[in-house]
């Protein structure tokens, strides 16, 4: 497995396995321990997934010593500000069976964020995290985080695939150091993803999917990447795509695939902003 350095020296797997939209606690369970037989060795997940004690469990069953395991999870909007941060932390780390994360990040740019970091900062003083970032963070709020907080953050979680490449958002954060981390980098299917012609067009040429030549395109710029799926055959798959390098020219007409919007939602519009903020308190 590849790995980065982060900005703190921490290495982290350049792919890793996403267990959002994996809530049925068996099922995660089930698709963590999969994936780490597969060979993942970072897993990903958020308080607000409802999954942390079930990627807890299967962390602990792998039989994988903790310090060969990359865990991160993210602090929800609901929990922002000093004090809920820092009682979260602690929860989190009691639902995931350990005495450290390996990852923390500010799930969504909203709520009293500053104060999330703040607590944050401290757990990394108080080595119960290796390496702290932030999730969804537009260029705007990134810089002004960045700007006044103790310690940089590590990683930005970011909306990042072929249609959507975030270019100048990367630029943005390597002035400072922070890795660009994609979810969704399959773009979750949409916009005919999985039988793009250009994507299919370049995995033909080495034998792959179009799925694997998406990834090997971030991986080659230096993107880490959480596919997430159910299916330990498209486990295996996702996590074969260490064994080619696409070409100059591959890599650019892969590159003009990108529309420079997101295919989700803006994170500046106030309606997303609400729906957000008011998602998991029904």
């Amino acid at each position: 497995m590849e790995k980065v350095m982060l900005n703190n020296g921490v290495t982290m797997p350049v792919l890793g396995f996403g267990v959002f939209q994996i809530p049925d606690a068996k099922e995660c369970e089930r698709c963590v321990l999969d994936a780490i037989e597969v060979g993942y060795r970072s897993i990903d997940t958020a308080q607000i997934y409802g999954n942390e004690e079930a990627v807890g469990r299967a962390a602990e069953k792998s039989g994988v010593p903790r310090e060969e395991l990359f865990l991160t999870t993210k602090v929800w909007i609901s929990n922002g500000g000093y004090e809920k941060a820092k009682a979260s932390i602690d929860e989190s780390l009691r639902r995931l069976r350990t005495d450290y994360l390996d990852l923390l990040l500010i799930h969504q740019p909203f709520n009293d964020y500053y104060g999330t970091y703040r607590a944050m900062e401290e757990a990394n003083r108080a080595g119960k995290v290796r390496a702290i970032g932030v999730s969804n963070f537009y260029p705007d709020r990134f810089v002004d985080l960045a700007e006044f907080c103790e310690i940089r953050p590590a990683v930005n979680q970011v909306e990042t695939h072929v249609f959507h490449q975030q270019e100048k958002v990367r630029e943005v954060m390597e002035k400072y150091g922070t890795r660009m981390e994609s979810w969704g980098p399959f773009a979750e299917g949409r916009n005919g993803f999985f039988s793009n012609p250009v994507l299919k067009g370049i995995g033909e040429k080495y034998g792959k999917t179009p799925a694997q030549t998406a990834l090997r395109f971030l991986i080659q710029r230096g993107i880490i990447a959480i596919p997430k799926t159910t299916h330990r055959e498209r486990m295996e798959e996702n996590f074969n795509v260490f064994d080619f390098a696409l070409s100059q020219e591959d890599m650019g007409a892969i590159a003009r695939l990108d529309r420079g919007e997101s295919l989700f939602l803006c994170h500046r519009d106030p309606e997303s902003v609400l729906y957000l903020i008011n998602y998991g308190k029904q």
